[in-house]
């Protein structure tokens, strides 16, 4: 049974990596030809614009039209699946992950004391809710203000998110938000631009006056999947590094790289009418960085730490608290019911296995202390000044 709910894992993330790649990449390209499109000297009519471009050994015209009603080709691209299949798999690794085995990664209890039960119910509402809030917004008279609409979106996925942190561990909190701007994102293609321009066809195949209206709002929620690209793309990644959702501030950290990544976005947006923006783009960059490494470089950041214990610590002393609060997770056979194979590979039934990995135990265990994942085993205090006493020691084995 593990080896079949492994299977599951890789070829859920196997195709959501694949597509989250054509989505992204198509979003990315039309973007830009949006933003690079020219009027040639002697235009042929509906023409918007066109682009030359050179790639893989040939030359590309593509061109934007406003076509004459009627005027459709026998064979019209749609993209549209590449998306419909990233969320897909994305709410499937979401179960696979979270949702199954007692929701044991859904709770914290230096968090909250929700119950895995609950928490999973929270998540699935927020996720709702931030699609629902977000398209009366745009749907309403409301939406015709753009300045304040777009504030307002951003206060919708913040409150939301604020809900999140305050109930569910940090790991479980960062992939509901990223579940969130996919959801969002996935709603604008399915229930906005897809209809919109089925919209455009059916007024062109059925020799009706286009709608422009309907096009113009496919392409600002367009515009709006473009803007929380890169900050979904980290949290996509943040899940492989404890430093970002174990950190005491965890929601700081994502919402500095979030915004610092969609400002970056905006920068390369612009870039094409604005020839200063490299300046400012390199800038954000660093401050971002800048700011992520304060956060990391602060040992409070990661709960309180504690002085190291007196006295020498040997293998025989260390040995049960492995055993007892590593063990459950790092094992051949994981007794842990969220667990089904050794998180990386890690093993540390023996001692040659322990101190294998005693730099990194004393990262994760003693320094960062977001190991075992949202102390599952209930590791004490004591126990971690332990660990990080007896490696500084040598983590001898006699």
């Amino acid at each position: 049974m593990s080896s079949m709910t492994e299977l599951l894992h890789l070829i859920a993330r196997w195709v959501h990596l694949i597509a989250g790649i054509m989505w992204i990449g198509n979003s990315m390209l039309f973007n830009w030809l949006d933003r690079n499109l020219v009027m040639p000297d002697d235009p042929e009519k509906g023409l918007i614009g066109e682009n030359w471009m050179i790639h893989s050994g040939g030359f590309y015209q593509v061109k934007k039209l406003n076509p004459e009603p009627g005027a459709l080709p026998k064979m019209l691209h749609w993209f549209k699946w590449q998306n419909g299949v990233t969320w897909l798999s994305g709410i499937s690794l979401l179960v696979l992950v979270y949702y199954m085995g007692g929701a044991a990664l859904m709770t914290d209890a230096a968090v909250s004391r929700i119950t895995g039960g609950s928490a999973v119910l929270l998540g699935l509402g927020c996720v709702a809710a931030s699609w629902v809030l977000y398209d009366l917004l745009w749907r309403s008279p409301l939406g015709k203000r753009q300045t304040l609409s777009f504030l307002l979106s951003i206060a919708i996925v913040l409150g939301l998110s604020a809900v999140l942190f305050h109930y569910l561990s940090g790991r479980a909190a960062y992939m509901h938000v990223g579940v969130m701007l996919g959801t969002l994102m996935t709603g604008n293609v399915w229930m906005v631009i897809i209809p919109s321009q089925r919209e455009l066809v059916d007024a062109t195949s059925e020799h009706r006056k286009q709608n422009l209206a309907k096009g113009y709002q496919a392409k600002a929620r367009s515009i709006h999947n473009n803007y929380m690209t890169f900050p979904l793309l980290f949290i996509m990644i943040s899940n492989h590094f404890p430093l970002t959702f174990g950190h005491a501030l965890n929601w700081a950290v994502l919402l500095v790289l979030a915004f610092g990544s969609a400002l970056i976005r905006h920068f390369m947006n612009i870039r094409f009418t604005w020839r200063n923006w490299f300046l400012p783009t390199t800038l954000v960059f660093f401050a971002t960085c800048v700011a992520t490494l304060i956060f990391f470089s602060h040992p409070a950041g990661f709960g309180r730490q504690e002085s190291s214990p007196t006295g020498p610590q040997r293998w025989a002393d260390i040995e049960p608290i492995i055993q007892s609060r590593c063990v459950p997770c790092h094992a051949t056979r994981p007794t842990n019911a969220a667990v089904t194979v050794a998180p990386s590979g890690i093993i540390f039934e023996r001692y040659s296995q322990v101190s294998q990995w005693k730099e990194r135990i004393k990262l994760r265990v003693v320094s960062l202390r977001n190991m075992p994942l949202n102390n599952a085993t209930n590791i004490t205090d004591e126990e971690r000044a332990r660990i990080g006493a007896w490696i500084d020691q040598g983590a001898r084995e006699d």
